[in-house]
Formats: C-alpha cells, sequence, structure tokens
C-alpha cells in the first residue's frame, strides 16, 4: 500500500488547519506557503474535504478554510479514506464478503485480513491531536544550550 500525495496533502493542510485554528479562517494560500505545497493542488483537495464535512469554508476578504470539529475528532483512517479510497493492501478485500472465487481455498487471505486489520486498527486510533501532540512533545525535548 502506497499513500498518494493527495493523501499526504491533505492529512498536512488538515494539520496546518489544526495547528491554526485560533487564528480563525485560514487562507489556502498561507498553508500552501507553509506546508510547500502548491495552492492548485490544495484546490482540488479541498472538495473532497468540504463535501465530507470536514471543513468550513469562508468567502471574501478574511476567507478561508477551518476545521468543522475538534482535532481530535479527525483520525487518519478516515481522512486517507476519503483521499485515497480504499486502505486495504488486496483487492479481493475490497467486497464484504470477499469478492473472490478462491476465497474458500485461498491460503493467504487470513494474511491479507490480518493485515487489513493491523492497518486499519492503527490508523484509525491516531487523531491530528495525537499527531500534533507528539511533534510538540518531541520538539520540546529538542532542545540546547
Amino acid at each position: 500500500m502506497k499513500i498518494s500525495t493527495k493523501g499526504r496533502y491533505a492529512l498536512r493542510m488538515l494539520l496546518d488547519l489544526a495547528m491554526h485554528q485560533q487564528e480563525g479562517y485560514i487562507a489556502l494560500k498561507d498553508i500552501a506557503a507553509r506546508q510547500n505545497i502548491s495552492k492548485k493542488y490544495l484546490e482540488q483537495i479541498v472538495p473532497i474535504l468540504n463535501k465530507s464535512n470536514l471543513l468550513q469554508a469562508n468567502r471574501g476578504f478574511q476567507g478561508g478554510y477551518r476545521l468543522v470539529n475538534a482535532p481530535r475528532e479527525y483520525t487518519v483512517g478516515a481522512i486517507l479514506r476519503l483521499t485515497e479510497g480504499s486502505l486495504t493492501p488486496v483487492a479481493c478485500l475490497d467486497w464484504n464478503p470477499v469478492g473472490c472465487g478462491r476465497r474458500d481455498e485461498c491460503m493467504t487471505l487470513p494474511l491479507w485480513q490480518g493485515l487489513n486489520e493491523v492497518i486499519a486498527d492503527y490508523l484509525d486510533n491516531i487523531t491530528l491531536q495525537d499527531i500534533i501532540d507528539n511533534y510538540q512533545s518531541r520538539s520540546a525535548d529538542n532542545y540546547s544550550i
């Protein structure tokens, strides 16, 4: 499984909004500059996030975007599923029940199901707030005299 730039940039955009939420609505150009991401690329990601009610938009002067909910309510798994689609490691797991004609005699199916559970459990239990807290604690430990 490889996460595309769309998924990674959506995550970075939402993290940037979470880190600057006290500033109100944040212009896309500011996020693009801080994250070193093309504004045009972010403009392609925004509709995906807007459609799913993750973002609140404000047009005009002082316009921009902000998170609808608190950063602790956004999981990495949910964000990546929006931008990437399925996170399953093999295509046959995309159908429930498993859509492969060989499922009854497939020796590797339990392996892929287990991997899928580990991936989902990991990504669904990390929030934007967890990432921010981890980053801030690493930054606090990184001082010099």
